[in-house]
């Protein structure tokens, strides 16, 4: 008999996903037994102010890594969207299993999208990546940093705010999409780096466990999102950052679409690539120093700029 300790962030979102991954580790080998180690994070603890005003990789992974690395944990279930491009020394993120819906959602208070709310409607996400691409196309409307879960945010809906968006795959997870009115096609909204991924983070040395989580590996997924988060390492952003990509896979073939917006909407540096899926991590970088060339690189020091002052 295996038994497998799985740290885990406290939220609900979370710990269905930390359930997910024990049911399919069972399934795997039916003399798995399994534990969560429930963590609080330092991003699950500072909620009164936006993601990035609080600055710093690791927000809702440091914590985690401490518990894995210790011993208290032999694998970590996350979000790979929150997933620091390093990790730790001895660590790795060995499973990606098929990804759920990466787009985001709208709740509104018309019951409609975004193109049914008046001018002047507050938008409430805290992600510098939606608010740039909706200040694009949508200058007239006015945006509210809401914090906390799924149904947390939700319950701001026609009172701090008129609109919430979400993560499709979130809401789908928890059963909550019907409470959706609208799912945003990636054009209007290009999703963050990973979105709707889970990830499997393990040691290194923990070969019998580690043959058991590699099982869980969903092909299109993991291709998908080393061309994603190629990306976004080579322009060395975060989660709270106005960066976007995503990745499709038809035929071997990997069709990768990034962007890096100003907060304001004002500039949004938008480029696309196609190559062999093998080769997914090469063009997510390709894609980066495209980006960054075409006017990216200006954006983003101006950014890093503002958070030092």
């Amino acid at each position: 008999m295996t038994h497998i300790r799985i740290a885990t962030r406290r939220s609900p979102l979370a710990l269905w996903q930390a359930e997910y991954v024990a049911r399919e580790l069972k399934r795997l080998d039916a003399s798995v037994t399994t534990e969560l180690v429930k963590i609080v994070t330092r991003g699950d603890k500072i909620l009164d102010v936006p993601l990035a005003k609080v600055g710093g990789k690791g927000l809702f992974t440091k914590e985690i890594d401490e518990a894995l690395l210790d011993g208290r944990a032999d694998i970590a279930v996350h979000s790979m969207k929150d997933v620091p491009t390093e990790l730790p020394a001895g660590t790795s993120i060995r499973a990606n299993p098929k990804r759920e819906d990466p787009r985001d959602a709208i709740a509104t208070v018309t019951g409609g999208n975004l193109d049914t709310l008046p001018a002047g409607a507050r938008i409430g996400t805290s992600s510098l990546r939606r608010i740039a691409q909706l200040k694009e196309r949508y200058p007239h409307f006015t945006f509210v940093s809401i914090r906390g879960n799924i149904q947390t945010r939700l319950s701001k809906l026609g009172k701090e705010v008129d609109a919430v968006i979400l993560a499709a795959a979130g809401v789908r997870r928890m059963g909550m999409a019907g409470q959706m009115h609208a799912f945003l096609d990636t054009d209007t909204l290009l999703p963050a780096v990973a979105q709707g991924t889970l990830g499997i983070q393990t040691r290194d040395a923990d070969d019998a466990i580690n043959a058991l989580v590699d099982r869980l590996n969903d092909e299109e997924t993991v291709w998908r999102t080393k061309a994603e988060r190629a990306f976004l390492a080579r322009l060395e952003g975060g989660c709270q950052v106005p960066i976007a990509a995503h990745a499709t896979l038809r035929d071997g073939r990997l069709h990768l679409r990034g962007l890096v917006g100003a907060v304001d909407g004002s500039r949004m540096i938008r480029r696309e690539i196609s190559g062999a899926a093998s080769d997914a991590e090469r063009l997510g970088v390709t894609l980066a120093d495209q980006v960054l060339d075409a006017g990216g690189r200006e954006i983003l020091e101006a950014l890093y700029a503002r958070e030092i002052e």
